[in-house]
């Protein structure tokens, strides 16, 4: 009948946090708490309202491609050049362009065992092999990354904090990592959840895409910016990966609401520091609760804690459904639920329900 890539039959689906909609349908519930995608609960800067507003008038008109507005409001805030970004609908978008540029049949790119599904399906999809590293107490192993490096291998994909473990690595590791990297080799460096670091000596990335030109630094606006559904991301990279992005790139990818949108949060900063604090203080609130009825949480620099519940993941999370709260089980991990932190409210009562179930 139809004739598919072959390449893209392995590759399972993303499956997104369970819609609010639906788990009210299904429970016949009034009030329902999403912690299963790591958004920002504070919502987004009242700025993005009014940006967004007034992109109203001109809905029947195409966005501006190439971001101008934007691309200067991030040029200025993280002191790059116009030529050194690449925007797109979300950094999804923006790690799917990488595996189309940099990936052929028979390529390698390397990441750790438990980390974000993406960069597989990026890879995967364009007939290209994803090569898993064991970890080390749920982070990444650099050296593992290192050893993993063949002939065939393209590009290196490493998220900092990881997603869906919330752990880190330091400025000294990143250094001496990307320093044993051959010049050839793409490393890409995923900190979609920067602004949540309260570690003093995270890498400064920044300054590592300066010296190495194989080295990309991607930032998104879905998180503590809390603009997920508009979809905006970028990168930050050499001049000539970028002149390739742009090729494949969809000419109107990125919407004239969510440039305005961005604009706006990224203008806003004094929103991003009180997203911070208010998330330090629910995660330490949360994480001292959980250790009360023996519930284990691995340390998180995130939104978002990953806890081992001790039973199963799957079982629990349908459990907390029916009181009206989703979370996210992690598959490889049996026992362990990665928990969006919401407000003080919210996790007050989602440990009450907890405990309910686990003690």
């Amino acid at each position: 009948m139809f004739k598919f890539r072959e390449s893209i039959q392995p590759i399972s689906p993303y499956v997104p946090g369970r819609p609010i909609d639906d788990v009210k349908r299904e429970f016949g519930l009034d009030d329902v708490v999403k912690l299963a995608s790591n958004e920002n609960p504070y919502g987004a800067s009242p700025a993005v309202r009014d940006a967004v507003l007034k992109t109203f008038e001109s809905s029947a008109i195409y966005p501006d491609g190439y971001c101008t507005n934007l691309r200067a409001a991030v040029c200025k805030y993280y002191n790059v050049k116009p030529e050194n970004l690449i925007f797109g609908a979300g950094t999804d978008e923006v790690i799917a362009m990488l595996g189309k540029v940099f990936i052929d049949a028979g390529d390698e790119a390397i990441t750790a065992q438990i980390t974000f599904p993406q960069y597989a399906a990026a890879v995967e999809a364009m007939g290209g092999k994803i090569v898993y590293t064991p970890m080390t107490d749920h982070g990444y192993n650099l050296d593992a990354l290192l050893a993993a490096i063949t002939p065939k291998t393209k590009m290196i994909f490493i998220a900092n904090p990881n997603n869906p473990t919330g752990t880190y690595f330091s400025k000294e590791k990143q250094d001496a990592f990307i320093k044993k990297v051959p010049k050839d080799i793409v490393v890409v460096f995923d900190e979609a959840y920067q602004e949540y670091v309260a570690a003093t000596d995270y890498p400064d990335t920044m300054k590592t895409i300066q010296e190495y030109p194989n080295a990309i630094l991607l930032k998104t606006f879905s998180k503590v910016y809390g603009i997920s559904s508009y979809r905006v991301g970028f990168g930050i990279c050499h001049p000539t990966i970028v002149e390739q992005l742009e090729k494949i790139r969809c000419p109107f990818n990125v919407s004239s609401q969510a440039q305005a949108a961005a604009e706006a949060a990224l203008t806003d900063q004094t929103f991003v520091k009180e997203s911070f604090t208010k998330n330090r203080h629910v995660m330490d609130k949360f994480i001292k609760a959980l250790d009360t009825i023996g519930v284990y949480s691995v340390p998180s620099q995130t939104n978002f804690v990953l806890s081992d519940v001790k039973t199963d993941n799957i079982e629990l999370f349908n459990k907390l459904m029916t009181k009206g709260y989703i979370v996210r089980p992690v598959p490889p991990m049996k026992t362990f639920l990665r928990i969006t932190l919401g407000t003080e409210e919210e996790m007050d009562g989602l440990f009450k329900v907890m405990k309910e179930f686990l003690v």
